[in-house]
């Protein structure tokens, strides 16, 4: 009897709980990508210019072996770039689709493909 109250109960509360991770993963990603533009941004006031696509956001952390900037004084992230929160890297492109003058930098959610819903749904840096 303690089983099937257990199981019954489970089948209530997992539910809720996976849900909420999934909020939460969506809302790492948000802060990572707000944290990251701001770092993308004092590296072009310090360099004239955001890092190319080729220098992806690990110019952040080590300076570019790739056309390197004269004026890279330091690291602009404490650590290395992370991935997002479903273990893939960020999109960096720069100069970007979307915005031609400055960067795109986007998660392409918990299913790794353009577009979807939900936690599925595309985490814009422009949005």
């Amino acid at each position: 009897m303690v089983i099937v109250v257990i199981a019954v109960l489970a089948t209530f509360v997992a539910p809720n709980l996976f849900r909420n991770v999934d909020d939460a993963k969506v809302a790492t990603a948000r802060a990572q990508i707000e944290s990251l533009a701001t770092a993308l941004d004092t590296y072009r006031l310090d360099n004239g210019r955001y890092p190319t696509t080729a220098q992806g956001l690990g110019a952040l952390w080590q300076k570019p072996m790739i056309d390197p900037p004269a004026n890279w004084t330091e690291p602009y992230v404490r650590k290395a770039v992370p991935d997002d929160p479903w273990g893939r890297p960020y999109v960096y492109e720069a100069p970007g689709r979307v915005n031609p003058t400055g960067f795109d930098l986007l998660s392409y959610g918990a299913d790794g493909k353009p577009g979807g819903e939900g936690d599925n749904a595309d985490i814009l840096s422009w949005k």
